[in-house]
C-alpha cells in the first residue's frame, strides 16, 4: 500500500506499533502484508509505520478496561 509521504512525518518501527496495540511486533507484519496497516521501507529494507495513521487506528479500538 503506498501513501504519499510529508517531510515531517513521525515513523514508528514495528516493535513501537506493537507496544501501543499489545501485540507481538510479527502481527503488525502480518497487518501491513494484509493491507490493514500501510508501511514505507526504508533503504535497508525494514518497515515503518506512520505514527497518524496508526493512532488513527487505535482510537477505532474500545478500551478493554472500558468494557468490564
Amino acid at each position: 500500500m503506498s501513501v504519499p509521504h510529508t517531510e515531517n512525518e513521525v515513523l514508528l518501527t514495528p516493535s513501537e506499533v506493537a507496544t501501543l496495540f499489545r501485540v507481538d511486533p510479527k502481527t503488525v507484519t502480518r497487518w501491513a502484508k494484509a493491507g490493514k496497516l500501510s508501511s514505507i521501507r526504508t533503504l535497508g529494507g525494514h518497515r515503518r509505520y506512520r505514527e497518524t495513521e496508526v493512532r488513527e487506528l487505535l482510537t477505532g479500538i474500545p478500551d478493554q478496561r472500558d468494557e468490564a
